[in-house]
């Protein structure tokens, strides 16, 4: 009896063994779902016995190629990042691509650890969810020496990178007229925060609706920090002062959901004495008490957006650098009603 050869698995190997053509096989590893369960369970079955998976992986090793994406996120916790998430790995399977998640918990030392990670080769491109380049000890990381990189949900500031998103602005400047439009000349803008840039592209968007109206309207900035616990102590600041909005427009949901809390703690109601706006639409806005309108944020077809364009970038099919503002829903729900006149 011959010993076996010590060779390579091929994918002739795994076709003879599961009974089916090479084109099936083919098939099943780059779309499974094209196959029928019973087809990927033979094949899937003679890879395992042939050590297949194994050669194919090496020879994506071969051609610097680990068909992964490394997915960088301050918190996966938040409520947007799912949604977001979502259409980036549906992008990323119809490619033959898999998505590996790093949470940094907006730490330097969990980058670190992701771009020591990146430079072993075991991601070929970077999603950065956090609004900036990673940082590699001292100095941000040059960006000559990372793979290519798209941004989404946070802009960064850097030409050389891609970045796909919500038109902040444009959505901020609609819920600002929206609530001038029932009737509210006093609005208050509660902020996301000094550091995050999206707080200032909302406000930005809020400044310009007011200065469309035919009325001058004060420009009504209250820092928070995009938390539930931040609208809640806007509140509380408003009312040590006495001077009082008819209308809260939000950085977040989370931070209308806090507003909305100290209003009803004090005895008001939303939206008779007051309204209030959000922005994101997170799952819980239409749970909460009232339904809260808001923003709504195509997440997911920002994450398939994103995850094309890297993808693009990896197979050379386009290197150009992309910006790509998606444009944000009003979702209209119970938080917001016209002014009162005892309120005006």
């Amino acid at each position: 009896m011959s010993e076996p050869v010590d060779r390579p698995a091929t994918i002739e190997d795994v076709a003879k063994l599961a009974g089916v053509s090479i084109a099936t096989v083919s098939r099943a590893l780059r779309s499974p779902e094209k196959v029928a369960e019973s087809t990927r369970k033979k094949v899937t079955a003679a890879i395992a016995r042939t050590g297949y998976t194994a050669n194919a992986m090496a020879q994506n090793l071969r051609m610097q190629r680990s068909k992964m994406v490394l997915v960088l996120a301050s918190a996966i916790a938040d409520q947007n990042f799912a949604g977001i998430l979502t259409g980036l790995e549906k992008a990323a399977n119809d490619r033959g691509y898999g998505v590996l998640i790093g949470n940094t918990e907006g730490t330097t030392g969990l980058e670190q650890n992701y771009l020591r990670f990146l430079s072993t080769g075991m991601a070929d491109g970077l999603v950065l969810l956090t609004g900036h380049i990673p940082v590699a000890g001292e100095p941000q990381a040059p960006l000559a020496a990372l793979p290519p990189i798209v941004a989404t949900e946070k802009p960064v500031s850097n030409s050389e990178i891609s970045y796909v998103g919500v038109d902040d602005v444009a959505a901020s400047k609609m819920a600002t007229e929206y609530l001038i439009s029932l009737g509210h000349r006093r609005i208050t803008f509660i902020s996301g925060g000094l550091a995050d840039i999206r707080s200032d592209l909302r406000h930005s968007g809020y400044q310009q609706g007011l200065k469309e109206s035919p009325e001058s309207l004060r420009d009504w900035r209250v820092e928070g920090d995009g938390s539930t616990e931040s609208g809640r102590a806007a509140v509380e600041r408003l009312f040590i002062k006495d001077d009082l909005p008819t209308a809260f427009f939000c950085f977040n949901d989370s931070t209308a959901i806090g507003v909305i809390s100290a209003l009803q703690l004090r005895g008001y109601s939303v939206p008779d004495d007051f309204s209030v706006l959000g922005f994101d639409d997170i799952p819980f806005a239409n749970n909460f008490t009232p339904g809260l309108t808001t923003i709504r944020q195509p997440r997911h077809h920002i994450g398939e957006l994103a995850m094309n364009i890297l993808l693009d970038r990896l197979t050379k099919k386009s290197l150009a650098t992309q910006s790509h503002l998606l444009h944000g829903d009003l979702v209209v729900r119970e938080s917001c009603a016209g002014v009162s006149k005892s309120r005006k």
